[in-house]
């Protein structure tokens, strides 16, 4: 198999990881992006392999059975929302085979039983946060006119166009996030334009207009932050205040001046123009702080779901000492506080070991302590020894999954329950392949936290042998 090599009516029978699917070409296994199984496809080669290859899709020849008609107006050109062609009911299904495949060909795991995955109450207007970007060029169809260059009308507010640094894809309606969340976005676009706000320009580095960020909870407080490449405080003023006018609703108005390269706000000062410098989210009767700045689960119905799945998993007593690994803002940790005698949390961020103990106090949990450092190197037999050997260790990484010496000190905790979240099957098989020598796996839950995309929730209660 070559480079450039045109396959034709390859039939995609299976979906692998990352919501990539999958076509065999006799034994050869061709990974194609964008389609479903059932469809068949003309596809051209682009890395192969001894026995695979990526590929680029050239034409459906014959649509799946499965494929629906997609609901966005901004499908296949935005970046997000990729399983859209997929009736709910198959996403849940190809989520759950996701999990058990991973368990099984990455860790090695025997599967012997597996709850059914967990569907989200709502598919659509399910995000608390999302982060549009503001761009001197959008994606511009083939079918639209030639614009002239300092055309207001080149430029965009939205989301990335995938592998493009430097394009948005101009968002009209968004169907993640609940109103007002369009009409805000809609209404400062507008505004901007109209006042002649220049948009950034990722590759000059020049541009006013940056990102918008907007943030809500379910107790009805809402918080948008505006982010400006530069210090124009008479701009930055004029914005500011037709965005209070325009929505008296927003409980939290901020800015920030980032004159960065990259579009990360976490080493920047937020300046507070109106309200509070924060919102409050509630899990039963817990109550959450979220700053600008604050890592929050996305999908709060589902975050809930998932809390108390956790917490059911470890049948925590009061006597016991928890380990909340890889803590954020201490939501888990808190959420299981009342249970046990300490809870133990780690996490890289500062700002969120800080919104921790914030969240801690406001809920007068007092049997809770919080360490800031990276957890492979704060995570030791001494740090075990200073503060506790833990009865469960509750963990919940990012996609990259666990360090070794994590895994290390994991084995040598001697922790009788281990309750592993994770948003990536892959790596948390691989993790789990390290600890099955020592620990039975007891239960296993998918929980779907993201739907119309591939991503896929996953809990695993392990038990010491």
């Amino acid at each position: 198999m070559k480079k450039g090599q045109v396959i034709e009516n390859l039939e995609i029978i299976d979906v692998a990881a990352e919501g990539v699917s999958i076509g065999r070409y006799e034994n050869y296994v061709i990974f194609v992006r964008d389609v479903v199984p059932g469809d068949v496809v003309n596809v051209v080669l682009t890395r192969p392999r001894k026995s695979y290859s990526e590929s680029k899709l050239l034409k459906i020849v014959k649509e799946s059975d499965d494929r629906i008609m997609p609901f966005c107006s901004h499908f296949a050109k935005c970046g997000g929302c990729k399983w859209q062609m997929l009736s709910y009911e198959k996403q849940l299904f190809y989520k759950q085979k996701q999990v058990i495949d991973q368990l099984t060909r990455i860790g090695g795991i025997k599967i012997e039983k597996i709850k059914p995955i967990i569907c989200s109450d709502s598919d659509k207007f399910y995000r608390n946060k999302l982060e549009y970007t503001f761009s001197y060029r959008r994606w511009l169809e083939s079918d639209e006119p030639q614009l002239e260059k300092g055309d207001r009308e080149l430029e965009g507010l939205g989301f990335h166009v995938i592998g493009m640094f430097d394009r948005v894809i101009d968002i009209e309606n968004c169907y993640l996030q609940a109103e007002p969340s369009n009409s805000i976005r809609n209404k400062i676009r507008e505004f901007t334009k109209t006042e002649g706000y220049n948009y950034y320009n990722a590759r000059s580095h020049t541009g006013l207009m940056r990102n918008i960020i907007i943030r809500n909870s379910s107790l009805n407080e809402l918080m948008v932050v505006v982010v400006f490449n530069e210090n124009n405080s008479e701009l930055i003023n004029n914005l500011m205040s037709f965005i209070d006018m325009e929505f008296p609703e927003i409980t939290s108005l901020q800015y920030i001046i980032n004159n960065k390269f990259n579009d990360s706000i976490y080493d920047q000062e937020v300046i507070l123009f109106k309200g509070k410098n924060h919102i409050i989210e509630q899990l039963e009767s817990l109550k959450f702080i979220i700053n600008a700045k604050s890592f929050f689960q996305t999908n709060v119905k589902q975050t809930l779901k998932l809390y108390q799945i956790a917490v059911n998993f470890a049948d925590i007593k009061s006597n016991e000492i928890i380990y909340d690994l890889y803590t954020g803002t201490g939501t888990i940790a808190n959420f299981v506080a009342k249970k046990a005698k300490k809870v133990i949390g780690i996490e890289s961020v500062p700002e969120a070991i800080e919104d921790a103990k914030i969240n801690s106090q406001i809920n007068n949990i007092d049997n809770t302590v919080f360490y800031a450092g990276d957890i492979k190197d704060l995570l030791t037999l001494d740090f075990v020894n200073s503060n506790g050997k833990p009865d469960t260790i509750i963990l919940d990484p990012p996609r990259a999954g666990v360090h070794e010496n994590v895994i290390k000190v994991l084995r040598a905790s001697e922790a009788k329950k281990i309750v592993y979240v994770s948003c990536n099957p892959a790596t948390q098989a691989r993790d789990i392949s390290l600890l099955t020598d020592l620990y039975n796996i007891v239960e296993i839950q998918p929980i779907d936290m993201f739907p119309q995309t591939h991503h896929v929730e996953n809990v695993v209660l392990f038990e010491k042998k």
